[in-house]
């Protein structure tokens, strides 16, 4: 599929899993400068694994990934964050005893991010005012969805240019999951390439430009997302809709 934009991540014949185990099959995928792509399907068919490839926490058996025109593959996760790659994996990971603000700087580690953390942390708090009302309190004591925020702010402290969102609604109330996708949403308005992995179609289809149903390690189909609802067949079939 042709996009407006020109692409900043392409993924080529992506053969990826653990040990003797092939998760990913022959992906591939293109994500063009400025837009959003989500990833949704059945729970345990590759998604989460093609971020850890593209972040370099998962070797790739085969296949090619280029950021910019330029391979990663076989790059140090230090070094592809630095080229500008954020992952923000499920779950929050947070340092729970570490202050909200503390965790924030936490993503501004490599030395490029770090001087200049200090305007990155402005924007985070302009971004998710909750955050700095809470600056000061341990990241143990926050809810669920302010949990969640934390890492996403986190993510953005190292001033990626590609953000990577594993499910961020991932076992949050109703409530705080139209808060997270609200911020994500003000993203990809201000410019933001973001690829998101969602389970839920329903909440992707008025922010997604593309979406990719990637199925026992394969992409079945892509397309635009108001497309996808015209196909009840695979909505039944993957997402049990």
């Amino acid at each position: 599929m042709t996009m407006d934009a020109p692409a900043l991540l392409e993924i080529r014949g992506l053969v990826a899993g653990y040990r003797d185990h092939e998760v990913l099959r022959g992906v591939s995928l293109t994500l063009a400068k400025g837009k959003l792509a989500t990833l949704i399907g059945p729970n345990g068919h590759g998604k989460t694994t093609l971020l850890r490839c593209v972040s370099g926490l998962l070797r790739l058996t085969a296949g090619d990934i280029r950021f910019g025109g330029t391979s990663i593959v076989g790059r140090r996760v230090n070094n592809i964050v630095a080229q500008g790659i954020v992952h923000v994996p499920q779950g929050d990971l947070l340092f729970s005893a570490m202050s909200v603000a503390d965790n924030l700087m936490m993503g501004a580690y490599l030395p490029a991010a770090n001087a200049v953390a200090s305007r990155r942390l402005e924007e985070v708090y302009g971004l998710l005012p909750a955050l700095w009302e809470r600056r000061l309190q341990t990241a143990n004591t926050l809810s669920g969805g302010e949990r969640r925020m934390l890492a996403i702010g986190r993510g953005l402290m190292s001033g990626g240019e590609l953000l990577m969102f594993d499910e961020p609604s991932l076992g949050l109330a109703p409530l705080a999951i139209d808060q997270v996708y609200s911020v994500i949403a003000n993203l990809k308005a201000r410019g933001r390439t973001i690829l998101l992995v969602e389970e839920n179609a329903n909440r992707i289809v008025d922010i997604a430009d593309l979406v990719y149903l990637l199925d026992d390690g394969r992409i079945v189909w892509e397309g635009a997302p108001h497309a996808l609802f015209d196909h009840q067949d695979l909505l039944e079939t993957y997402l049990g809709s």
